[in-house]
């Protein structure tokens, strides 16, 4: 055990963040902790590293655990360069290195056993401890990134703050701490460099844990999920995508025990109904009451739900079928940062991809008209009107209240209309009265996404339109957009957002080049896996008299035996979901290599499947 906290309480004021929760972090673990804006997601982790105290409860710490957090603007201020930073880490090791080459200057003019030894000694801490490596693990880490090699010399203040970041962040990662605090890694990270840091963080042979909102990430970086929800918390066994669907296992379970509750609960005041005023079966009737009082309650999760915003995009102008089109069209500003040709067409979901820099958000503003474009021409069909939004939510007036902020917009609407969009958008009782400059990153989103639903544009443009938000919000934004009628044009580094919603994707490359991938995301995923010849193809170029079928593996037979075990594979597959499984991580891990063994078996049998069919259509071509 690193870490752990027990029956934890904190709160301010009259208000819990979190009340009597359980929480421990074991040696190696890779956890997500995740839950909605506000639900103490980052409160947590700073009780963790100390920078919190809890309001009540106890945390139990291990002397020898070293814990690290990334801290914002850890670098801002620093005079060194990036290679003094990161060789900081390494203080020891370079010292070391530093008593081995006097060692050996030392040995070339007095050879005597003593130094030998001496220098044996120290040479081999120096290796064990990764002394030949640690300059390859500052460059990796360096690359990946995005920094160049010339960068290592250069000092910090010269870069800009998310690329101080960006060091810091790399600073920690090769300190190698015994846990490692992460609170939302990927924000400002381009797609690049999340997917370099998911497979550095997959391979960290240490313990973490990370508040993220990227999906995708989680599923590719954790093994344990804890979700903190009003309150209390929860542990899940498995990466994100087991997490939902043990929940909406979980939410299922719920929702039959609260009907069958409920069906009790009416039964059971039917009785009292019926019994209270008969003498001789009050007191019956009154002990049906005292243990309809001492029920727990079992809530409905159909208000758990409601608690996600409702939007709903739609049309007021269809508008023509062909919508936007590009040609040779340059963006830039003092130079061109890409050129692209492209059509739009009416009900296309068009992603715009690419790293940090490449012009993604400078093609939207140009094509909005807040920046000239350089060179080409734009044309748009008939009746296309723009909703923009914009990652930097700017259109706003600070001073005003939530209320005046849509109204102002929308003065036609009466006030029950106003109010019932912001309801819809979580702004509630008084919250429609704080002022705007006084609003979180994800209350802001909800504002603007108010505001651009009411527009009833039939052309959506949108730039980062997930940033700010929560995992339960992003659905709620994701359901609403595919719902909508209309065309979208968006840049986005979500990329469970973008397989979700984007038809096609467009990428603006480093240098400039253009790629077009009609098919949507994994169209641009395909195209990117490395080439290795399989033995698939390896197979397919041997010519098919070569194959000979051994009577024992008949294709029935093998049809038969690949059904049994697609059989056995789902009722495996259903343990997950079982207590015994899943609040039990040797139990569950020693589950998903029996599953991952079943699925090898179908694949081979599944081989020979092939390999008998192909048999079979060359005999029968043969007869012919």
């Amino acid at each position: 055990m690193l870490i752990q906290i027990s029956d934890g309480t904190v709160f301010y004021g009259a208000n819990d963040v979190f009340e009597n929760i359980d929480f421990t972090v074991n040696e190696n673990e890779k956890i997500a902790l995740v839950g909605r804006n506000g639900s103490g997601k980052s409160t947590l982790l700073k009780v963790l590293v100390g920078q919190e105290e809890l309001s009540r409860g106890q945390v139990i710490r291990n002397n020898r655990t070293v814990i690290s957090y990334l801290k914002q603007n850890a670098l801002s201020y620093s005079d060194k360069t990036i290679r003094e930073e990161f060789e900081e880490v390494f203080s020891d090791l370079i010292n070391k290195e530093k008593e081995l080459e006097r060692l050996t200057e030392e040995l070339k003019a007095n050879h005597n056993d003593k130094l030998v030894e001496q220098y044996s000694r120290l040479e081999e801490e120096f290796k064990f401890e990764g002394g030949y490596t640690y300059n390859s693990e500052i460059l990796t880490v360096l690359h990946g990134f995005g920094f160049k090699d010339e960068d290592l010399d250069r000092e910090v203040t010269s870069f800009s703050g998310g690329e101080k970041t960006k060091i810091a962040f790399g600073k920690l990662l090769l300190s190698k701490p015994d846990l490692l605090l992460l609170d939302e890694p990927t924000n400002h990270l381009d797609l690049s460099t999340i997917e370099w840091l998911e497979g550095y963080l997959s391979k960290y042979k240490k313990a973490m844990i990370v508040v993220s909102h990227d999906r995708v990430f989680l599923d590719k970086t954790v093994n344990i999920v804890y979700e903190l929800e009003y309150g209390s918390i929860k542990k899940y066994a498995g990466n994100y995508s087991s997490f939902v669907e043990q929940k909406k296992n979980d939410y299922l379970r719920q929702e039959a025990a609260y009907k069958r509750q409920q069906k009790d609960i009416k039964r059971l005041e039917e009785l009292i109904e019926k019994f209270r005023y008969k003498k001789n079966k009050a007191a019956f009737a009154q002990s049906k009451i005292k243990y309809l009082d001492r029920m727990e309650k079992i809530e409905d999760p159909k208000k758990a739900d409601e608690r996600s915003f409702k939007a709903h995009f739609e049309c007021a102008v269809k508008g023509g079928k062909n919508v936007l089109s590009l040609d040779h069209y340059k963006i830039g500003y003092d130079h061109c940062l890409a050129e692209v040709t492209l059509d739009i067409h009416k009900g296309d979901r068009i992603c715009i991809m690419g790293d940090n820099g490449t012009g993604k958000s400078t093609l939207l503003k140009t094509i909005i008209g807040e920046i000239e474009h350089l060179g080409g021409y734009s044309m748009f069909g008939h009746q296309i009107e723009i909703g923009y939004f914009d990652q930097n939510l700017a259109d706003f007036n600070g001073s005003n209240t939530v209320l005046e902020e849509l109204w102002s917009e929308y003065p036609d609407y009466d006030l029950f209309k106003i109010r019932s969009v912001l309801g819809a958008f979580l702004f509630t009782a008084d919250e429609v009265f704080k002022e705007v400059n006084v609003l979180s990153g994800g209350e802001k989103v909800r504002l603007s996404l108010a505001k651009l639903m009411l527009k009833k544009a039939n052309f959506l443009i949108l730039d980062e339109p997930t940033n700010h938000l929560d995992i339960v919000s992003k659905e709620a934004l994701e359901n609403a957009l595919m719902d909508y009628d209309g065309t979208i044009l968006f840049v986005s580094h979500d990329r469970y957002f973008i397989k979700k919603i984007a038809t096609s994707c467009l990428v603006i490359n480093n240098d400039n080049n253009v790629e077009y991938y009609p098919d949507g995301y994994k169209d641009y995923i395909d195209a990117h896996k490395p080439k290795e010849e399989t033995k698939t193809e390896e197979k397919d170029t041997k010519p098919l008299k070569e194959i000979k079928l051994r009577p024992k593996y008949s294709i029935t037979k093998l049809e038969n035996e690949i059904s049994l075990m697609e059989d056995i594979l789902e009722d495996k597959r259903a343990l997950r979901f079982e207590p015994e499984y899943y609040q039990d991580m040797k139990k569950m891990a020693e589950l998903d290599d029996e599953i991952d063994d079943i699925h090898n078996q179908i694949h081979a049998l599944e081989e020979k499947w092939e390999e008998a069919m192909a048999f079979e259509e060359e005999r029968s071509k043969n007869a012919k």
